[in-house]
């Protein structure tokens, strides 16, 4: 392992992108009305990191305290999954399991907390998939004296109760979804299990309740720009090791973790005019919105009052299939993320379940380290890569969670449970038919695949 200092500054790669974000719309604006912009109801130092060209963001100090605790976090070789996997290039792995919420979504918890606090804010309310994001946030609000509520998708919760139990242990007040706390559950009847209906909740909730703000961990622009010392750290490491790679991977359901990954090395790329590594995010075969999806303006949660965003979507209205990859379970991509992707700057492969978990089940034997399933699909793809000449120097990941609270999904694989469940084509098309192209721009679909 190669050690790192800590950043103190984030990263932006909002000035090296070519063009400016498409701006939010209102639900009834997707036609041609106004625009809205970001959430009024954000911090406005938050707003500031979604929208202005500004390349480095310094850290503020009570979190730089915070993340000391837990980064840098280590980058190595994985010589015994490269063996495993038959690489004929070099793998290299960014873990970022090794904090209280297991994953790499107490970067942007930290930082979250800390600017709602200082906004005054009194309780944080969030929806999460697999759990990450919500034991993420209770702990970080933990920190920052903040109350913390979670809507968390019910058959993840189940599968996984001690993800709640965790959340509860850190001090939040935990709810299945859909619960009977609001009208947007009551609409669905109690039948659906998403994570845009966990999200909407947390938005319906906070929003009638004083003191309380919704608060989202992955897909937006300041949550990635937050997440973008885990690429800062590894390009030091890489450097530290005299390393060269051509192909960076991380899994992708909204974006935080590949995004915190992967931009700092295109922003490095673009301010040192040299070639920038393949960016190529993993994501789950049940939701192949970069894949398959299309660009255009689409609702981030089923309340359909939010801002409209942005994104490579396979639309809010399609009935995801279950599977153990619960993070990765969400219907669009992050705009910043998919405004890249739609520019060619970013490819991507979608992953099934038992592929993700036999590659985590391989790195958990040669690495001894058990990764998420949802970690287990950019490990895949890193392998892929690596072993089928998509990689001629080689390839960085991110384990962006560790799998200890997953072990249900490894001993459905252990026991031949496990299948891959496709998406449901008429469905699919169904979904993507209804929604609002990005004015001006082309929509790229399947033909953009890696």
């Amino acid at each position: 392992m190669t050690p790192a200092s800590l950043p103190t500054s984030w990263r932006s790669v909002l000035p090296h992108l070519d063009e400016p974000l498409p701006p939010d719309r209102s639900p009834e604006a997707t036609a041609g009305g106004s625009d809205t912009g970001v959430s009024v109801n954000l911090p406005f130092t938050l707003v500031r990191q979604s929208t202005q060209n500004r390349e480095f963001w310094d850290i503020p100090a009570e979190v730089l305290d915070a993340y000391r605790s837990f980064r840098p976090t280590p980058l190595w070789r994985a010589r015994r999954f490269e063996e495993a996997v038959g690489a004929r290039v070099p793998i290299y792995v960014k873990y970022e399991g090794g904090n209280i919420s297991g994953s790499h979504k107490l970067n942007t918890a930290i930082a979250q907390a800390y600017y709602y606090a200082k906004a005054g804010v009194r309780e944080l309310v969030t929806g999460t998939g697999a759990g990450q994001w919500g034991t993420a946030l209770a702990a970080a609000c933990a920190m920052f004296g903040l109350r913390c509520r979670v809507f968390m998708v019910g058959t993840s919760l189940q599968r996984k109760p001690y993800r709640g139990t965790l959340m509860r242990t850190l001090g939040a007040t935990v709810h299945a979804s859909p619960s009977d706390l609001t009208d947007v559950a009551a609409r669905t009847g109690g039948g659906v299990n998403s994570l845009a209906l966990a999200i909407g909740e947390a938005v319906e909730y906070a929003g009638r309740t004083e003191g309380a703000a919704f608060c989202i961990g992955s897909g937006e622009t300041y949550s990635i720009l937050h997440q973008s010392v885990i690429g800062l750290e590894a390009i030091e490491q890489l450097a530290g090791l005299e390393a060269e790679v051509d192909s960076v991977v991380g899994c992708v359901g909204a974006g935080s973790n590949f995004g915190g990954l992967a931009l700092p090395f295109f922003a490095e790329a673009a301010a040192t005019g040299t070639a920038c590594p393949r960016l190529v995010a993993a994501e789950s075969s049940t939701t192949p919105k970069l894949s398959r999806g299309v660009y255009a303006y689409d609702k981030t949660d089923a309340t359909g009052v939010s801002p409209m965003e942005a994104m490579y979507t396979i639309g809010s209205t399609y009935p995801i299939p279950d599977s153990h990859s619960a993070g990765l379970r969400f219907h669009g991509a992050a705009k910043v993320i998919s405004a890249m992707r739609h520019r060619d700057q970013v490819t991507a492969r979608a992953v099934g379940q038992v592929e993700a978990l036999e590659a985590g089940q391989v790195f958990t034997r040669s690495e001894m380290v058990l990764p998420a399933p949802e970690s287990g699909h950019a490990l895949a793809v890193a392998a892929q890569l690596a072993s089928d000449g998509g990689s001629s120097r080689g390839v960085v990941a991110c384990v962006s969670g560790h799998g200890y609270l997953d072990l249900s999904a490894y001993q459905q694989l252990a026991d031949g449970e496990l299948s891959n469940e496709p998406p449901a084509e008429q469905a699919l098309d169904a979904a993507m038919d209804r929604l609002q192209p990005v004015p001006g721009l082309a929509i790229a679909g399947s033909g953009h695949g890696a």
